[in-house]
């Protein structure tokens, strides 16, 4: 898990997601609201698909715009197979890790990869690649 995500307000622009991602290193954001609940998370290739290649305006469209449905999440208490297996059902490459109502962290599918097995990775890499 990478501690201290930071999140990109759902209030705030689509393009200010777009400079924290920069000014991070990171591809993706979680969203959160005005009560500081996480609300969805904001990936790049959200941004590109959905945003650019729509022909919206980044510079007006609000990120909580692209926050659809319930968020899936994991516990910071859950183990590593409930994270592989909440990934692989949702197809997911990253999860929010909340405490409670709390954003902590996130984990991506390359924590994944470093911390557990090959086989255990290509396990998840299949279940993200199928329809």
């Amino acid at each position: 898990m990478t501690r201290g995500a930071e999140c990109i307000g759902s209030e705030e622009t689509i393009l200010q997601a777009a400079q924290k991602m920069t000014e991070l290193g990171v591809g993706s954001l979680p969203i959160c609201g005005t009560d500081n609940r996480l609300k969805g998370v904001v990936t790049d290739r959200d941004i590109v698909v959905e945003v650019l290649g729509a022909g919206k305006d980044p510079s007006s469209m609000k990120a909580g715009e692209l926050a659809q449905g319930e968020v899936v999440t994991i516990g910071a208490d859950d183990s590593a197979d409930e994270i592989l297996h909440t990934m692989a059902e949702h197809k997911v490459r990253r999860l929010p890790v909340i405490d409670g109502h709390d954003l902590v962290g996130m984990v991506a599918q390359a924590d994944v990869a470093r911390a557990l097995s090959d086989a255990t990775v290509g396990d998840l890499l299949e279940a993200l690649s199928t329809d």
